[in-house]
């Protein structure tokens, strides 16, 4: 698989002049840094921060870390392109031409798309009860669930709105 190498190399510098001030405070609080660290997980974005080697941290193999859009990164499996329609939705990742990784979430694929696989769903340090490919199906699961208990309970939505005069 090669060695791969860790492409992203932070590119922030301070501001001269009057902008200087826009700049956050190193430490600053930054209020969306929460939201994004859980749509990281939830794309799988839970590679190895550099400094550390792009290592699983479950099988020890190497993968190929890539920046994503929220500020994480996402470890993929290196040197894999795949028909995008034989991936299960929300691990079908993306690089742009900058080198960052975005993950293509639920909707199908266009015909004929590729994406890159994340090495979380190869590891085999991991089970498919722990990576959960198929999370839509959970989530329709969970929802049938709970119709069907509202409809045991007579909480479920009447056929007819009673009128309110």
């Amino acid at each position: 698989m090669g060695d791969t190498q860790d492409t992203h190399e932070p590119n922030l510098f301070p501001v001269p002049g009057p902008d200087g001030h826009r700049q956050p405070a190193p430490g600053a609080p930054r209020p969306w840094e929460s939201m994004d660290r859980r749509q990281a997980v939830r794309d799988g974005a839970t590679g190895p921060e550099p400094p550390a080697r792009p290592v699983c941290p479950h099988c020890g193999l190497p993968g190929e870390r890539r920046p994503t859009y929220t500020g994480q990164h996402v470890l993929l499996e290196p040197l894999l392109t795949v028909p995008a329609h034989l991936v299960p939705g929300g691990h079908r990742w993306h690089v742009d031409p900058g080198g960052q990784a975005w993950n293509g979430g639920l909707d199908e694929p266009p015909p004929g798309a590729t994406c890159r696989v994340p090495h979380q769903l190869t590891c085999p340090g991991l089970s498919l009860d722990e990576i959960r490919p198929w999370r839509w199906l959970d989530a329709v699961r969970e929802e049938n669930a709970r119709r069907a208990l509202r409809q045991t309970d007579g909480t479920a939505c009447p056929e007819a709105l009673p009128d309110a005069g």
